[in-house]
């Protein structure tokens, strides 16, 4: 939270206090500083510098037009799974080129709606969504890039509610089908293979799953260039965690000195999925509280916000931090 800060007892978002524009826009609202999501952007880009990459902002993170166009502006793309997210990063100024367009439950309009824009590529989740583009691209005389989703079987070793790379997760193909589909995919006129997808899990602690998995897959991207079907773009997903409470989790200069080297040489470009990192720390929920009322064994503050606002903690426990807007004034005891 760089850029929330108390100054003489109020929490300030950057320069502003946040009870003045609680008072111009009343509550409940959510409050972002451009500052911090510029910054946590730039750090994450710079990071990866030395090889070619892009970062797809995850729009399921926040898909609010200001939050995007901060992100388009900057040079980033975005990880869409849905005709409205589409519509949203291209209303927001993100060029088609760097879309990413994931998801299972693809449907033919939003598939067409994608190919008329002309996409990077979909990230496919199945066999039957890769004959799915290849009609709707037929029928609409396009040619659609695709990359296929790999499931590499590793444990994210994070909340299993945000765990999506293990064999028994509804995402991707397995590993040891990957090649299969491929080759299915070159087959078929209307696909052009260009790219390879993985994302094991959201909120990771932990860099090893995220190489392992790396590697798996980089083995994968190997095998096929052997099969005459060469890979430029490797989606690596996102999924690094941030803290909440006592969390420490790696920055992404960490995840850059474990994969560029993996990578020099062999002409890909890397696609990042970052969603939480960019967004989570960002933004607050300012609520007014409107009653206080005990309860037996439990004092309740009652707001003018809902679990609809802050979904969370009531979906799987997860700790949200609470703070005042005026800081507390405790009296001097004598």
């Amino acid at each position: 939270m760089h850029d929330f800060l108390y100054r003489n007892g109020q929490l300030h978002c950057e320069e502003v206090p946040v009870v003045k524009i609680a008072k111009e826009v009343g509550t409940p609202f959510y409050l972002y500083s451009y500052q911090t999501l510029r910054h946590h952007f730039r750090v994450f880009d710079k990071a990866f510098q030395e090889v070619p990459h892009l970062i797809c902002f995850a729009a399921k993170a926040n898909s609010n037009l200001a939050v995007l166009k901060v992100f388009g502006r900057e040079g980033g793309g975005a990880d869409i799974v849905s005709g409205g997210e589409l519509y949203r990063a291209l209303k927001a100024g993100i060029p088609a080129k760097r879309i990413v367009f994931a998801g299972v439950g693809k449907t033919d309009e939003e598939i067409a709606q994608a190919l008329r824009t002309g996409i990077l590529m979909f990230n496919v989740e199945s066999p039957q969504e890769l004959i799915k583009i290849s009609h709707v691209a037929r029928r609409l005389k396009k040619k659609a890039r695709v990359a296929l989703r790999v499931n590499p079987d590793i444990d994210p070793k994070t909340h299993p509610y945000v765990a999506t790379g293990l064999k028994k997760s509804k995402f991707g193909i397995a590993i040891q089908e990957a090649l299969e589909h491929y080759l299915l995919a070159k087959r078929l006129r209307q696909i052009e293979v260009v790219g390879i997808h993985k994302h094991i899990g959201s909120q990771l602690m932990e860099i090893g799953p995220f190489v392992d998995a790396f590697q798996r897959v980089l083995n994968l991207v190997k095998a096929l260039k052997e099969e005459g079907i060469p890979i430029r773009y490797f989606d690596v997903g996102g999924g690094l965690g941030i803290t909440y409470k006592d969390e420490s989790p790696p920055h992404p200069v960490e995840l850059a000195r474990a994969l560029i080297p993996m990578v020099q040489g062999l002409d890909l470009t890397l696609i990042f999925e970052p969603g939480r990192v960019l967004v989570g720390n960002a933004g607050i929920l300012v609520t007014k509280v409107l009653y206080t009322k005990r309860g037996e064994g439990k004092t309740f503050i009652i707001v003018d916000a809902a679990m609809n606002d802050l979904i969370r903690p009531s979906l799987y426990g997860a700790f949200h931090e609470i703070k005042p807007v005026r800081e507390a004034v405790h009296a001097k005891t004598h």
